[in-house]
Formats: C-alpha cells, sequence, structure tokens
C-alpha cells in the first residue's frame, strides 16, 4: 500500500508542476514572421494574436499577397510557439512527450 500513496504523491506532484508550465506556458509570447520581416505576428501562449505588423513595404502588395504574408506569419508564430511549449513541458516531464492540455484523473 505503502507504493501507492507514494505513486499517488508523484502523479499530484506532477499535476501541480504542469498547472505550474501550463500558466507559464500562457504568459509566453512568441513571434512569427513571413516574406523576409514584411509582415509579423505576435501570439501569447493561449494562441491569442498580441500584434500583427505589416511593412510599409508589404503595404505596397496586393491584398491578396498581404493576407497570405500575414497567414504565413501567423503559421510561423504557432509553429514558434509550439517549440517553446515542449521545451517549457519538456523540463518538468524530463523529456517524456507529454501534451501540453493533460489532465489528471484526481
Amino acid at each position: 500500500m505503502n507504493n501507492f500513496n507514494d505513486m499517488l504523491s508523484r502523479a499530484k506532484e506532477m499535476q501541480e508542476k504542469m498547472r505550474e508550465v501550463q500558466d507559464k506556458i500562457k504568459k509566453i509570447q512568441v513571434e512569427g514572421s513571413a516574406g523576409g520581416n514584411l509582415v509579423r505576428v505576435t501570439l501569447s501562449g493561449d494562441y491569442e494574436i498580441k500584434s500583427i505588423d505589416i511593412s510599409d513595404e508589404a503595404k505596397k502588395e496586393k491584398f491578396e499577397v498581404i493576407t497570405d504574408l500575414i497567414m504565413a506569419a501567423y503559421n510561423n508564430a504557432k509553429d514558434n510557439l509550439k517549440k517553446k511549449s515542449a521545451e517549457e513541458l519538456s523540463q518538468i516531464t524530463g523529456g517524456m512527450n507529454l501534451p501540453f492540455d493533460l489532465k489528471m484523473p484526481f
């Protein structure tokens, strides 16, 4: 029974660490860019767009080009956020690939 209690205690400790990491990740801000920095998008850790910066040079382009650049910059920022989130998560899991939104059953 002692092993079970020890295992339960470690699981609860891991759950608390996961909450801490999730809170930390929500505060992260990452940037993505497209077109050689013609467009830059900043995302928060919960994928909320914080800013979109369109250079004067990009503003001279057709609407469709600007739209494509914004989408590409967002996707770049999203990839950067996934990498940063994985790094933060890896620090507490010792490299185990656990999902960011892992919910423990207790």
